[in-house]
């Protein structure tokens, strides 16, 4: 039902593929649940919703386990192969539906108007077009659907946001499967059309060192129409 079927009876090519990487970030993004306090940023970013949810860029399924039991349904859509696999065994402990599809953000394998809420949980930094992902965002949410989001971005002051541009404009991206540092989340969504709920700025880790990807921010934004 929610599939689009390509006709041809082959296997399609993953969207992305970024083996190293994908190990990498399943070992960072366990280890940093509790010592960075992820878990509970995850817990509130999903507090509260319900009915059929989509998620996209599930990574290796960390946010899994803090969905609501509310929440009836979560499709999960993850481009990166290895990722998609951690990210179907989470799905099986978790304590909601969880079906776990490959699929890029530009391009969501899912009927328009199909979702109660979007999910958006460290990202937006790496899809190859956000004004297009976003765009897909407001097409598979119904009129008045919320997004729910946690993202990373430019902060820090002016010696900061330099040091991100420069790491965007040479190593970064290259070694850490395409995530950018300075984009802006916030402005993203409302140049997308979408209206913004309460956010607020979250330092990851809240206390020690700042680091080019420690400017978090986490809220809420609406699709307009009837809520």
């Amino acid at each position: 039902m929610r599939l689009r079927s390509t006709g041809s009876g082959k296997v399609p090519r993953d969207p992305v593929h970024h083996p190293l990487f994908a190990r990498y970030y399943a070992r960072v993004s366990a280890c940093a649940e509790t010592r960075l306090g992820l878990a509970g940023v995850r817990e509130r970013m999903l507090a509260g919703l319900s009915g059929r949810v989509i998620e996209i860029g599930a990574g290796n399924g960390l946010n899994f386990a803090h969905y609501p039991g509310a929440v009836a349904e979560v499709v999960a859509i993850e481009p990166e192969r290895m990722l998609r696999q951690l990210a179907a065994r989470a799905a099986l402990r978790a304590e909601v539906p969880v079906d776990v599809v490959p699929g890029a953000a530009e391009a969501l394998p899912v009927k328009s108007e199909a979702f109660d809420a979007v999910v958006l949980s460290l990202v937006l930094c790496s899809v190859r077009d956000v004004p297009r992902a976003l765009g897909e965002v407001r097409r598979v949410l119904r009129p008045g659907g919320e997004v729910r989001f946690f993202e990373h971005g430019r902060g820090g002051g002016r010696a900061m946001t330099l040091t991100q541009r420069a790491l965007d404009g040479t190593v970064w991206p290259v070694l850490n499967g395409g995530c950018h540092l300075s984009r802006e989340p916030v402005a993203a969504l409302r140049a997308a059309g979408f209206e913004l709920g309460p956010y607020r700025e979250v330092l990851v880790p809240e206390k020690g060192p700042r680091l080019p990807t420690s400017f978090c921010v986490l809220g809420s934004a609406w699709r307009p129409g009837e809520r």
